[in-house]
């Protein structure tokens, strides 16, 4: 599966060391892991304010597989004041999950998100501006049923990524 990604909070400290100690020379490895934390934090800020220069005219809506106690439960939350592609790395980030944002092989969106329970994964995409209210509320529909395609899906729905592979120069 080629992925493009975005940002993960996923650190590993080898990744930074050098350059940390360069700065923090004396710095402990839990102090360097804490840096390292920390900047990557301050990297999703930055992707954030990236996406936030691709503007939308229709709201985002956000299809969940969720990782529950009790089983996987399929869901949806419309960014009805998302009006730029950045709302979509604050949406679902929940106290102590680990996410990760990508643009899939489909040019999707997506995020999988660990946590205590176990792993949700998260697929963004944006209204058609054609899409009736009656198409809008039967995919919905479908979604709460946990009966809906990835047809039913992309008949009234867009794809974020060709805009996030846009602003980043990535081609597929």
């Amino acid at each position: 599966m080629k992925k493009h990604l975005i940002w993960s909070s996923d650190v590993n400290l080898e990744d930074w060391r050098d350059d940390l100690l360069e700065e923090y020379p004396d710095a402990d490895d839990e102090e360097l892991y804490e840096l390292a934390c920390e900047m990557n934090d301050e990297y999703l800020d930055d992707e954030r304010y990236n996406l936030a220069s691709i503007e939308i005219d229709e709201p985002i809506i956000i299809f969940a597989d969720l990782g529950l106690w009790d089983g996987r439960v399929s869901g949806y939350r419309e960014l009805i004041h998302g009006e730029n592609v950045g709302a979509c790395l604050y949406a679902n980030v929940r106290g102590m999950s680990s996410p990760e944002w990508y643009v899939d092989e489909r040019g999707d969106l997506r995020c999988r998100e660990a946590h205590h329970d176990g792993v949700n994964y998260y697929t963004y995409r944006v209204w058609k501006h054609n899409a009736s209210t009656t198409q809008r509320e039967n995919l919905l529909e479908k979604v709460y049923n946990g009966t809906a395609t990835r047809r039913d899906i992309t008949r009234v729905t867009e794809k974020l990524g060709d805009k996030i592979a846009q602003l980043y120069g990535w081609t597929n």
